[in-house]
């Protein structure tokens, strides 16, 4: 059986303001491309199908778009739900969808009915895991601990109990959680992840899935490899500048008949490169070399020891697409006396004058100055009291 594993779609997301549904279509159509050319019998998409709980329309379309596509190729899906979706609102007509192919598993009470598939070597119980919330369930399911161990641990019990009752069937899992193998290396974690940490413990341990022929993780936005049997796919696309060196796409996982698996990594398209860059202002708009970034999504930190004005606007004159500014300076900021505590008889004006001397290094000039004069004033009551203050 040939297995497309993908996830974290996160539909609807958007890049620091920049609209990403335009590149998520074009993995929709990737994955589809994949589906037909590689002959694909399964797909696995292991949760956060969008990006929050009331996706905007716009993303409602490209996923019902997605998946009547899917159910046209031929190829079975199983999709489970992530910690952004709603598990209601993605799992709306499940019992419907299913006679088209789309199973769609979000329920915690499903936990341990697998949508069953063959191939010519016969079954394959794929159990979809939803995110299952600690404290959602440790009651009902009398859970001896608050943590994602104890639930995924439940969760893996019910699903090995399934098994059991079925000899000689292969078999494949979804979950979608911070799952490592605490004898290696924890996986790498992004910025643009959601902590689903419960009292600080987010991690679960990759034996819980032990005996399973494949596991396709979801959650972690980088792809991973816990073990051969064990992996995560990654986010389809960068939704971070931490993400700027990850290789983006999925599995294309082959399962044979004795429950063997051979995987190969399946590149995505990139819509647009991601980079950062780091410099002093005048060198990073003079450097020739730093043509080829001119498209590029940029994350750029200045290092002038006083900050640029309207640094940004300079910027995007060479580099259209810079997103994000910080800066760091790389000496110490020259100081030009001592600060005045904020206090009695210390004006509101003062007070701001003072702020962008300290955060800037040098003072405002009379124009700032004035600014921030009508901004203190805009703020007050009385008109004449922040002056008689100074």
């Amino acid at each position: 059986m040939r297995i497309l594993h993908t996830s974290d779609w996160h539909l609807g997301r958007s890049f620091h303001r920049e609209g990403m549904l335009t590149h998520q279509g074009a993995f929709v159509d990737h994955v589809l491309e994949v589906v037909a050319a590689e002959k694909v019998d399964l797909v696995v998409v292991s949760g956060d199908v969008y990006d929050r709980a009331l996706p905007p329309v716009d993303a409602v379309k490209l996923a019902n778009e997605a998946f009547t596509r899917l159910s046209r190729s031929g190829a079975r899906v199983v999709i489970s739900s992530g910690n952004h979706d709603s598990a209601q609102r993605l799992g709306f007509g499940s019992e419907l969808i299913d006679a088209a192919g789309i199973h769609l598993r979000t329920r915690a009470s499903e936990v341990g009915t697998p949508v069953m598939v063959e191939d010519a070597h016969g079954p394959v119980a794929v159990h979809a895991l939803p995110y299952l919330e600690p404290d959602l369930l440790r009651e009902p399911w009398s859970l001896a601990a608050r943590s994602h161990e104890a639930v995924l641990g439940e969760a893996m019990r019910r699903v090995n109990a399934d098994l059991a009752a079925r000899p000689g069937a292969r078999s494949v899992v979804l979950a979608h959680a911070f799952v490592a193998d605490v004898a290696a290396t924890v996986p790498e974690v992004s910025d643009s992840e959601r902590d689903i940490s419960v009292g600080g413990v987010s991690i679960a341990p990759a034996a819980l899935f032990d005996g399973i022929d494949y596991v396709a993780l979801g959650h972690l936005h980088g792809r991973a490899t816990l073990t051969d049997r064990v992996r995560y796919s990654g986010s389809p696309l960068a939704y971070s500048f931490s993400e700027a060196r990850h290789l983006k796409g999925s599995w294309l996982v082959d399962l044979d008949g004795t429950g063997q698996v051979r995987a190969e990594f399946i590149e995505a398209p990139v819509p647009r490169r991601l980079h950062q860059l780091s410099g002093e202002l005048a060198a990073l708009l003079a450097d020739p070399a730093l043509d080829a970034h001119h498209e590029d999504w940029l994350a750029i930190t200045l290092t002038d020891q006083i900050r640029p004005n309207a640094a940004m606007e300079q910027l995007r004159q060479r580099f259209p697409h810079t997103l994000q500014l910080s800066f760091a300076p790389s000496g110490p900021m020259p100081r030009d006396g001592a600060r005045q505590r904020p206090g009695a008889g210390v004006s509101d004006h003062q007070i701001t004058l003072d702020f962008i001397a300290e955060l800037r290094g040098v003072p405002a000039d009379d124009a700032e100055a004035a600014l921030l004069q009508e901004a203190c004033d805009a703020c007050t009551h009385d008109r004449d009291l922040d002056r008689e203050a100074g």
